[in-house]
């Protein structure tokens, strides 16, 4: 931003109306999370304020409240993190019509956008080129400083990246899914996966879980790849028709050549080319996890076979909505352990350990003592 920009925003920011909110931030990369109290703008015109009921524990909560993402996304301290939010509309501005007190709302990883870009225009405000303003951590055009996320009492957001979640849908399982749930579902719907196709999903995690719900819900014959023998049970419980313990070279090369469409969501560095080789001839990989070092890819295992290696992140508003309505009809929800915000730090450390089936979510009631639910599980139909 330029100096006469900054000049601009800064007197903006300073004609905008705040009020104080409670929230857990961290104030350093090895802080941990701790009680805070943080300013948020009193609703604009076009603004909702929200009740934040809910709140996912994504893994990048922990990367950037741990400024593991220097080099590229550096973390503006104190960070609130939190982009899987789900609350209550309890004050909305003058010009909202999208929204009515009272509704029951989520907020997922993007507060704005620049509106303009070719992105924007096609409803794929994901790909701004603005960029797209984050849930936290973006910066903060109305009052300055960055934007904070979800781990809050309240938010105020835009009603145009305000998304409506059905009441038939349990909260505190439906907030993954503005995250979790639309990294696994857009891919899948870009890519037009449908009865008749045969689905294989690497990992069987927080976004793996919820591709397991998606793809067995659109039809397909799901085959879950998994280095944990241990899991094939759930896996088969969330939807899946088959499981394979992808480091038995035997059962991978059962199917090599098969798969119509592969989601990898696996962070961690693994072999690519192992998967691309179970694809059948125009088949499509899809990775919606970002291992830390590059992958080595096998030019061969792309040429014979005609077959696509792709990415995907999150979704545009509109197609998030979709995606929360499609939840409803089919009652798919993210499979959930509730947690008091006291217990965030710990949930991290466990998060490393791969310690949740398969999203920890915040009972934000918690920052005024309330006591937190059991563990929730959210089973697909069909």
């Amino acid at each position: 931003m330029n100096t006469e920009a900054q000049s601009s925003a800064t007197s903006a920011a300073s004609k905008v109306t705040t009020y104080e909110a409670k929230a857990y931030s961290a104030r350093g990369p090895s802080s941990g999370l701790a009680p805070d109290t943080i300013r948020r703008r009193v609703p604009t015109a076009r603004d909702v304020q929200i009740q934040v009921l809910y709140c996912g524990i994504c893994h990048s909560d922990l990367h950037q409240a741990r400024d593991e993402w220097r080099k590229v996304m550096p973390t503006v301290y104190p960070c609130v993190p939190g982009h899987e939010i789900v609350g209550r509309a309890v004050k909305v501005g003058s010009a909202v019509s999208k929204i009515k007190v009272g509704e029951l709302v989520a907020v997922g990883c993007m507060v704005d956008s620049c509106r303009t870009c070719s992105a924007c225009r096609e409803g794929v405000e994901q790909f701004c080129e603005g960029p797209a303003t984050f849930t936290y951590n973006g910066p903060d055009k109305h009052i300055g400083g960055v934007t904070f996320g979800g781990y809050s009492e309240s938010v105020v957001v835009d009603q145009d990246f305000v998304l409506k979640v059905s009441e038939s849908l349990d909260p505190a399982g439906a907030a993954p899914l503005v995250c979790a749930g639309i990294t696994t579902y857009s891919p899948l719907r870009y890519w037009n996966v449908r009865h008749g196709h045969k689905v294989g999903v690497v990992g069987l995690g927080g976004l793996g879980h919820m591709g397991v719900k998606f793809a067995r819900a659109f039809g397909a014959r799901v085959v879950v790849f998994t280095t944990s023998p241990s899991k094939a049970r759930d896996a088969l419980r969330l939807g899946a028709h088959e499981v394979v313990v992808s480091t038995n070279s035997a059962e991978m090369q059962q199917h090599a050549g098969s798969f119509d469409f592969i989601l990898d969501t696996v962070s961690a560095a693994h072999d690519l080319n192992a998967y691309l080789n179970l694809l059948k001839r125009d088949g499509t990989m899809t990775l919606v996890g970002a291992p830390e070092d590059a992958s080595a890819i096998d030019s061969f295992s792309l040429l014979f076979g005609r077959r696509r290696l792709t990415g995907s992140i999150i979704g545009g508003i509109r197609e998030t909505q979709e995606m929360l309505d499609f939840c409803a009809e089919h009652s798919i929800t993210a499979d959930v352990e509730v947690i008091p915000a006291s217990k965030i730090d710990e949930a991290y450390e466990r998060l490393l350990a791969g310690d949740v089936r398969y999203r920890f979510v915040i009972d934000m009631a918690s920052l005024h003592g309330a006591r937190a639910s059991a563990p929730r599980t959210g089973a697909p139909r069909g």
